[in-house]
């Protein structure tokens, strides 16, 4: 039997899916729902975090409890990498996720650190560098107004990006096209690519950097980029809020028995 927080989170989160509770909505004091028998104190509490936890409400000293008001963003999967966005177009990949959700956005949304540090042992193996060898971070926060919603810090070899807008901390992508484009121009056109995704708990440091609730859960984000013939020219590390993102994977599915036969 699930614990009395538990129930009435469920059935407070079935009242705001279905409407009851429209977004911008105040939720009920703790107080009140205390007096009409839902539970004790601590066990509305517990029920009002989960709901933070899960992404359905934001919590704020002198505002109460309240419905949140955007729906998650789309963060296309195979889409957002489409070439003609970038490489013919304008769309880089956070802009191409905004189009597809309806949302405005701004190029400066979008802010970014460089600097040439030691390559972290996950980024040297995925690049085959010997541990420390030196790299270029490029670190980007991006935000939907005020509001962060994720960090991506792509990795890269001095060789690759030496002298390019890669290694401009200007706010906004790397020009336009953004930084695949900038790659296409060195002559290194991406080809395919490799996404791991994990999710956790964000750690305290994330959750202020991304303004979540204690506990809020992250999805990290592993990527990996690869020109035709197989040479690393991007290794990324991403921090999305998880209840602000809905992931999608649209891609023809294969055959690898047909392909092979001659």
């Amino acid at each position: 039997m699930a614990p009395k927080w538990r129930e009435l989170a469920d059935k407070l989160a079935e009242r705001i899916r279905s409407g009851d509770y429209a977004p911008g909505q105040q939720l009920p004091h703790i107080r009140d729902l205390v007096d009409a028998g839902e539970g004790s104190k601590s066990t509305v509490h517990a029920a009002y975090k989960a709901l933070e936890a899960e992404g359905l409400v934001t919590s704020s000293r002198g505002h109460g409890t309240v419905v949140r008001e955007r729906a998650p963003l789309k963060r296309l999967g195979i889409a957002r990498y489409d070439k003609a966005k970038w490489r013919d177009g304008d769309e880089v990949a956070f802009i191409a996720d905004r189009v597809a959700s309806g949302r405005s956005y701004k190029r400066g949304e979008q802010t970014q650190s460089v600097s040439r540090v030691p390559a972290p042992p996950l980024v040297a193996a995925a690049h085959g560098l010997p541990e420390g060898a030196e790299v270029y971070a490029r670190a980007r926060l991006v935000k939907e107004g005020d509001q962060p919603t994720h960090t991506l810090t792509s990795y890269y070899r001095p060789e690759h990006v030496e002298g390019t807008r890669l290694v401009d901390p200007s706010p906004g992508p790397a020009g336009r096209g953004g930084g695949f484009r900038v790659l296409y121009d060195a002559g290194y056109e991406i080809d395919h690519m490799r996404e791991e995704l994990f999710a956790r708990v964000a750690t305290p440091d994330e959750s202020t950097l991304l303004q979540l609730a204690p506990g809020e859960w992250v999805v990290e984000l592993h990527r990996t980029t690869y020109t035709a013939d197989g040479a690393v020219v991007e290794f990324a590390i991403g921090l999305h809020a998880a209840t602000r993102f809905a992931w999608a994977y649209d891609f023809k599915v294969p055959d690898s028995a047909r392909e092979a036969t001659p």
